[in-house]
């Protein structure tokens, strides 16, 4: 595979995210017809890590720290064409990397990719609780 290159960005596209969304299979799950509102979901981020090949955005790890305690990863994906060579895993490196070594992690995982999350070593809590959005 071509080189990808990874890199913590302040933003990116609104199309672009919906698209890698869309391409991961993660967008089954999101808003993207409501661009207002994944908009709103990049802008209010405070820690995007990106994979991208030859430019395009292949691949994307959203989430929300302090860089001191906690980081919620809310999105990871990665566009089908790309998976299976690591950028998922390398994407959940540099996030953690990024949000330091004092925070934890915490990510809701889609069914569907729960053995990703098992195959890469992520340990699994069971002491998670959860209100879920109302829309």
């Amino acid at each position: 595979m071509d080189e990808i290159l990874y890199a913590r960005e302040s933003s990116i596209g609104v199309d672009e995210f919906i698209d890698v969304l869309r391409q991961s299979g993660l967008g089954e799950r999101r808003p993207l017809a409501d661009t207002d509102r994944m908009a709103r979901m990049i802008a209010n981020t405070n820690l995007i890590v990106t994979a991208r090949k030859a430019g395009k955005l292949v691949g994307v790890s959203r989430a929300l720290t302090d860089f001191a305690y906690c980081c919620y990863l809310s999105d990871l994906a990665v566009d089908r064409e790309y998976q299976g060579h690591g950028i998922g895993k390398r994407l959940i490196a540099e996030t953690r990397r990024l949000a330091g070594p004092e925070s934890m992690c915490l990510l809701l995982s889609a069914p569907d990719s729960i053995g990703f999350y098992k195959t890469i070593g992520m340990p699994q809590p069971d002491n998670a609780f959860l209100y879920k959005r109302e829309r």
